[in-house]
């Protein structure tokens, strides 16, 4: 598989108040149910900070057009909203490296 067929990861780390990170994970777990069986989605964990200020996601996706095409889907734009309304965040697309472990 060369690295055009390869999986892409995605990494988004989100920044919320202390008392509104239960509420940033029921939001991404709604987020993520909305992905789910779009084109490319192959899995996602989500990932609660300890230091209660933070929550990350871990997704992978076929490939960086089925990602585009998901951030553009009503759907998830449309859960998106209230996530945005509580979060700051910074996503980040990667390749899939070396599992250790």
């Amino acid at each position: 598989m060369d690295a055009d067929d390869a999986p892409v990861v995605l990494i988004n780390v989100f920044k919320v108040q202390p008392e509104k990170q239960d509420e940033l994970l029921e939001l991404l777990a709604a987020l993520t149910r909305a992905q789910v069986g779009l084109p490319g989605f192959v899995s996602a964990t989500l990932h609660r900070g300890l230091n209660g200020k933070t929550v990350a996601n871990h997704a992978v996706w076929r490939s960086v057009e089925d990602w585009k095409a998901m951030t553009r889907n009503e759907a998830v734009a449309a859960a998106m909203g209230p996530i945005m309304a509580i979060a700051t965040f910074e996503p980040n697309l990667y390749e899939a490296g070396e599992v250790i472990g």
